[in-house]
Order: C-alpha cells, then sequence, then structure tokens
C-alpha cells in the first residue's frame, strides 16, 4: 500500500536532522523507500562520511527534465516552547506540527508520496528527486549534488526548489555573505592604554564602516517586490575583554551582508577589509606589529534573479494554476543552481513565517496544493 504525504512526512520529522546531526538514518529510510518502488538512487557524501546528499531520477536520464529539491536538515529545537514533541507529527485543526513539517519535510514528503505515480506514468523527460544536507547552516552541502546534475549529459531545463511559499512562485531571493572578524591588538594596563593596541576600540570603528556602508546602501537602488527593498548590512555580535583595566587584546565581530541579487555582495566585503588594511592595520602595527584584523567567510550564497518572463517562471505559473510571483529576503539554494545553468524558481508549501519556530506547523490545505503542483510536473514530464 503506497504511503500518504501526512504518512511519510511523520517518519521524515521522526528523524532528528537537525545541523549539527548526522542524515544518514533519514537517507537509508529515503534510499529503502525508493528501492521499494524500484527506483535506483545515488548518495553523494560530504568528506566526513557523516552526511549525504540523496539524487533519485525516474524516467529517461538522457534528455533534460526537471528538479524537485529541497533540504533533509532543520534549525535545532534548544530552548524553545513546544506544545508537543517537535520530533513527533501532531495533527490539531488541519495542521500538522513537527520540526522541519513547514521548512521543508512537507515537501520533501509530497514528493516522495508522487514516487509511485511517477514510476506508473510514462515519462518522456526525468523527474530528478534532490534532497540536500546544510543548508540551514549556508547552502553547503547541496553544491556537489548540483555540480552533478549541470555536468550530466542532459542539464536539467528546470529546477523548483520547495521552500515555504505557499505555492507563490519566487523568482528572486537575496545574496548573502556572513564573516567573522578577530581583531588581534596588545594588552597593556589600562592606566598605560597609549602603550596597547585596544582590540575593542579598532572593532568598533569596523563596526561603525559597516554601519556607514548599511545607511549607504539604506539609498538604494530598490526593488519594490522585497518585504526589505534595499541591501542590507547587519553586525550581530561583538565580544571582546576581560575586565576594565586591561587594554583589550582581542575582539571578535560576525557581520553579514544581505544584497539584491544585481548588487557585488563581494565588492561590499571588500570594502570593508580595505578599510581595514588601510586606515586601521597600519595605526594598530604602528604601536604592535603583531596587531592586525583577520576575515573569515563562515557562510554565503548567490541571490536569485529570475526573469519575470522566463520559461521556467512561466512554467511555474502553469503548473501551480497562479499569474503572481514574488521575491523574498531570505535565502535558499536556488541561486546557486542558477548560477550553474539550471533555470531555477522558489516553489513550495506553507508559509515562512512559521519556518524555525516552535510548534512549527503546514495546514492540510498547503500539503493539498502541493500535491496538486508535483502531480502538474508529472504531466508535464509525461507528455
Amino acid at each position: 500500500m503506497s504511503l500518504t504525504s501526512v504518512d511519510i512526512l511523520a517518519r521524515l520529522v521522526s528523524f532528528d536532522t537537525t545541523s549539527r546531526n548526522s542524515n544518514l538514518p533519514l537517507v537509508a529510510w529515503v534510499e529503502s523507500y525508493l528501492a521499494g518502488h524500484g527506483v535506483a538512487s545515488l548518495r553523494i557524501p560530504d568528506e566526513t562520511g557523516e552526511k549525504a546528499n540523496l539524487l533519485a531520477t525516474l524516467g529517461p536520464p538522457d534528455v533534460p527534465g526537471y528538479v524537485l529539491s529541497g533540504h533533509t536538515d532543520v534549525v535545532p529545537v534548544d530552548g524553545q516552547d513546544w506544545s508537543t514533541d517537535p520530533f513527533v507529527l501532531t495533527e490539531r485543526d488541519g495542521r500538522y506540527y513537527g520540526r522541519g513539517a513547514c521548512d521543508m519535510k512537507g515537501f520533501l514528503a509530497v514528493c516522495l508520496a508522487a514516487v509511485p505515480a511517477m514510476v506508473r506514468a510514462d515519462l518522456k523527460r526525468p523527474i530528478h528527486l534532490a534532497f540536500s544536507y546544510d543548508e540551514e547552516v549556508g547552502c553547503l552541502g547541496v553544491r556537489s549534488m548540483i555540480r552533478h546534475l549541470a555536468e550530466s549529459s542532459a542539464p536539467p531545463l528546470a529546477c523548483f526548489v520547495g521552500e515555504p511559499t505557499e505555492m507563490l512562485p519566487v523568482i528572486g531571493h537575496k545574496a548573502k555573505r556572513s564573516l567573522k572578524v578577530t581583531v588581534t591588538g596588545r594588552a597593556c594596563h589600562s592606566s598605560l592604554a597609549p602603550h596597547g593596541v585596544n582590540a575593542v576600540e579598532y572593532a568598533a570603528r569596523l563596526v561603525v564602516k559597516i554601519r556607514e556602508i548599511g545607511r549607504r546602501l539604506a539609498a538604494g537602488p530598490t526593488d519594490p517586490l522585497y518585504d526589505v527593498p534595499v541591501s542590507t548590512a547587519h553586525v550581530g555580535t561583538m565580544h571582546g575583554g576581560t575586565v576594565l583595566n586591561i587594554v583589550p587584546d582581542r575582539c571578535e565581530l560576525a557581520f553579514e551582508f544581505r544584497a539584491l541579487p544585481e548588487a557585488d555582495v563581494d565588492a561590499l566585503v571588500a570594502e570593508v577589509e580595505a578599510f581595514a588594511r588601510t586606515e586601521l592595520e597600519p595605526e594598530m602595527r604602528a604601536v604592535a606589529e603583531e596587531a592586525g584584523i583577520a576575515f573569515q567567510v563562515t557562510s554565503g550564497f548567490p541571490g536569485l534573479a529570475t526573469a519575470e518572463d522566463a520559461d521556467v517562471t512561466r512554467l511555474a505559473k502553469r503548473l501551480a494554476g497562479r499569474n503572481d510571483h514574488g521575491k523574498v529576503a531570505y535565502g535558499t539554494e536556488a541561486g546557486l543552481f542558477q548560477a550553474a545553468g539550471i533555470p531555477t524558481v522558489v516553489i513550495g508549501p506553507a508559509s515562512i513565517g512559521e519556518a524555525h519556530k516552535p510548534d512549527e506547523f503546514i495546514a492540510a490545505s498547503e500539503i493539498a496544493a502541493c500535491e496538486r503542483f508535483v502531480a502538474k510536473v508529472i504531466e508535464a514530464a509525461a507528455t
């Protein structure tokens, strides 16, 4: 007997695939499920062997087809006040609660529930199920799977990334660069402050520079389809010093840029680094040769910019039965697919407003809407 989308969602939610954990138990379950329907799959492991992407192709592999893509990892539940066990799918008033139900195991469950229909269909074009790891910590895992798809003999015609959009075709999202900065100074007694290099003070000057860039970005360019219509700069954390009477020799901060896809996010990062190299470090090293500022990119992904009149946009609207489209400020793996030459739209069930929260849920009506969309994908692949 075939499993329903809800049956499969319950299985997927039961696996604690928080990004710090291995996703291999979930991958093994999906492999077994696919094999039970006669579908082979390919594991693409990470370098540790503790995590893996899973890629399965249904239909002829030597012609261009369609990708249904989603990530298997979820964010932590630590410190969140859940009214139910987050790793047990719970139905209440037409909603299904559980970690990942919205973001984005609901989409994966619908895709898997449709596998028997894919197998029965006389597919003229393939449907690729592309399930990734470590999306929540910087879209890390999917990159190796994208290379596999893009370098195949028949690169896909279109990719649908099933992040929660309430089944609205999303054609744009911002690019992101996140960085950790370590400022190294020289410690001394605070009564001799000019003999030291105050790492906190130099870090503060860097924060002011980032804020200045943010104010400049706020003036435009703008794109009204985004809820925040401009590129943004943000400093999230800053830690340094030990006690008041010691000049601090170390300070760390973390900042990010979220840029409209047409903006050069790497140029923004380079501007901050240039300020550190030309303005701050010469002053610091005039007092202490060992002083300096180190930058480390901790995560990043390209923006998505799919044209309103692109074939993949028109296809997504037709399959979803909609005429509208949108853009979102949050990042997805879609920009990476597009950067590899695979036309991509983000479209999936549930609302991003429910993601990452306690009592995360997906509505039954959203599951049904996604089932209709996937059924249309199968129909398109069969004609």
